[in-house]
């Protein structure tokens, strides 16, 4: 597999970036953290639009550039399509009169492409509407495929949904995975959602003060131990892949399976077989050590066995307790509650998460 290695400093007046990685180059790698962390300015190194002193940027058996080898390779020849917040399309053409812009001017062109792409991208309604007849979505859809068809090896986005209401990034997120289904163009991904993450996602960068503190995939970076200290407890938790089972009518239920287990949420419009990914925040995880003998409003009581269990840096009074349910799972917990349960790593436990509380793929 091709792997994608970079290294850049590059100084400002109130901000460095200095950062380095090496990465798969495949699917979807993400650069997540707070605003002002450096994702935007390491897109732009990775495009070329800012040259980075000293830096180093090699894709495959590619080299981008290499300043101590005297190597820069110009934005024009770099095969990179770049997206924006906003769809930038030119507003004296067409839809089609936008695609073909870009399509035009690479070698080999073939319609072929061009119908797949617009495909793809749920277009060919759209080729003959003026940019201000298009809803947000469809602008960025249509940025997206102008990006696409100039057959690029690399695909920066730079929070291409920021712009949009949660009901038109619900819209546009499917395409993106057909996208990467179909095309397989490796994807550098800058965004502040969570569900963003969860449903794209395959390689998570997480950035702080202009620095990559943790990479790999998304499902490890969640359980990082200085997650909670760089962008906040809330997003501390496991991620979970499970499969829809069935719905449950009655009771407006989701019924999921993972790893022999089932898990049961508020209802999500979703077909059985499909793959559903979920975010469970650690403080919403509780631990017993054996089963609760009345009944409980909680519905999710999962068998779990104690892995690990970490003081918190920045916390005194909180533990975080590394579970395995078949795929790791995080618990907080209070350093008093971990005296009171006594428990050791290898303690069979039992582990009640809220099923209200669980973050989804399609929110």
């Amino acid at each position: 597999m091709n792997q994608l290695s970079a290294k850049f400093k590059v100084g400002f007046d109130e901000f460095t970036l200095d950062a380095e990685l090496e990465v798969p180059v495949h699917g979807f790698t993400v650069l997540f953290g707070p605003s002002g962390s450096g994702k935007t300015t390491f897109l732009r190194c990775m495009s070329g639009l800012e040259r980075a002193p000293g830096g180093f940027l090699q894709i495959g058996n590619e080299i981008w550039q290499d300043e101590k080898r005297g190597i820069f390779i110009p934005v024009s020849e770099r095969r990179i399509g770049y997206v924006f917040q906003e769809g930038r399309l030119f507003p004296h053409l067409k839809v089609e009169g936008n695609l073909r812009y870009g399509f035009n001017r690479t070698p080999k062109n073939g319609e072929a492409l061009f119908n797949q792409v617009v495909n793809i991208m749920g277009l060919a309604s759209l080729l003959n509407r003026r940019h201000n007849n298009l809803s947000g979505g469809e602008k960025q859809r249509v940025a997206l495929a102008r990006a696409l068809l100039t057959r690029p090896r690399l695909l920066l986005m730079d929070e291409p949904l920021a712009a949009l209401d949660a009901k038109r990034k619900i819209e546009i997120l499917p395409y993106f995975q057909r996208m990467q289904s179909e095309l397989h163009i490796p994807v550098f991904y800058v965004t502040h959602s969570l569900n963003e993450v969860l449903q794209l996602v395959d390689t998570m960068l997480l950035m702080n003060q202009g620095k990559i503190v943790a990479s790999g995939p998304v499902e490890n970076v969640f359980l990082h131990p200085d997650l909670g200290i760089h962008l906040g407890h809330t997003l501390v938790g496991s991620v979970l892949d499970t499969t829809v089972v069935r719905q449950d009518e009655e009771f407006q239920l989701t019924v999921l399976k993972f790893k022999n287990q089932t898990l049961y949420v508020p209802r999500r419009d979703v077909a059985p077989e499909s793959r559903l990914r979920v975010h469970i925040h650690a403080e919403d995880v509780t631990l017993a050590v054996a089963p609760i003998q009345s009944q409980t409003s909680v519905l999710n009581v999962l068998p779990a066995r104690v892995v690990e269990t970490r003081a918190r840096a920045d916390d005194n009074c909180k533990i975080d307790v590394k579970l395995d349910i078949g795929c790791p799972l995080l618990a907080t917990i209070t350093r008093k509650s971990l005296s009171h349960l006594n428990l050791q790593v290898g303690q069979n436990v039992y582990a009640h998460i809220k099923a209200i509380r669980m973050a989804y793929e399609f929110d």
